[in-house]
């Protein structure tokens, strides 16, 4: 299949602080068999791009040379609409679960509709932290052995990228409504977050230290559930503008 130069052939590859830098090239190797070349890094460590790493790559340094390197997930992620974390663990928080397979359908699905999307990859030793899960729409698991499920960063890529090249185009899956907004990108969603956020410390919802993490965490996944497009966002600006504008109208009347 041709691809034109415009288009966006498939996800965008997000290893999230990768411990080795052997295994970041073994991962450009994974990616670009199945054709995947958008390549991020988060946070990697001093010399990540070292000789290991090339020749790791076994001939993809390429991906290795034109990787974008990012401080933190949520910068990594902003200019997607639509993100998958990979995790085995269960996180406890209420978020739709693919498989690689249903998350290439999935990804099909969104390519068709113009839309931007990732898949993020966790340290080999911990995974994803939690806060990185929440920026996801989506968790991806894989279904292994139960009793021995241990992979390593490149079997991960792999696996995923796998999925997506053997995916068909999802001609047949209904498109959506002529003419819709798309869903919003993540620096508009993360904005709206922090947006959000600000005022409830301020109005005191987010008074309890410990409980403040998880209690954002829980608000951001509620939205991110709601799949909203850059319009919906904006009104939800209005809506905490115009709650902030009333409070302070009110505390004045009172004075």
């Amino acid at each position: 299949m041709t691809v034109s130069a415009t288009s966006r052939p498939g996800p965008a590859i997000i290893l999230v602080r990768p411990q080795l830098s052997e295994n970041i090239g073994t991962a450009a190797r994974a990616m670009l068999n199945c054709g995947l070349t958008d390549m991020r890094i988060v946070a990697p460590r001093e010399g990540w791009l070292s000789e290991k790493a090339i020749a790791a790559a076994s001939g993809a340094d390429r991906l290795l040379l034109s990787a974008k390197v990012f401080e933190q997930t949520k910068d990594a992620v902003a200019d997607l609409n639509r993100v998958w974390a990979t995790t085995g663990r269960d996180r406890y928080m209420t978020k739709p679960v693919d498989t690689p397979r249903e998350a290439a359908a999935h990804m099909r699905a969104a390519h068709a509709e113009g839309q931007t999307f990732g898949v993020l990859f966790g340290p080999e030793r911990t995974g994803l932290e939690n806060d990185d899960v929440a920026v996801a729409d989506t968790v991806l698991t894989v279904p292994l052995n139960p009793e021995y499920c241990s992979l390593n960063l490149a079997q991960a890529v792999l696996l995923v990228s796998y999925e997506w090249h053997q995916c068909e185009a999802a001609e047949t899956l209904p498109p959506m409504t002529k003419g819709a907004e798309g869903p919003a990108t993540k620096e508009k969603l993360i904005f709206f977050f922090e947006h959000l956020e600000r005022e409830l410390d301020a109005c005191g919802f987010l008074r309890v230290p410990d409980k403040r993490p998880v209690m954002v965490r829980n608000i951001r996944n509620m939205f991110q559930r709601a799949n909203l497009t850059g319009q919906e966002i904006q009104t939800l600006h209005g809506i905490v503008h115009e709650l902030v504008t009333y409070r302070h109208q009110k505390g004045e009347g009172k004075a």
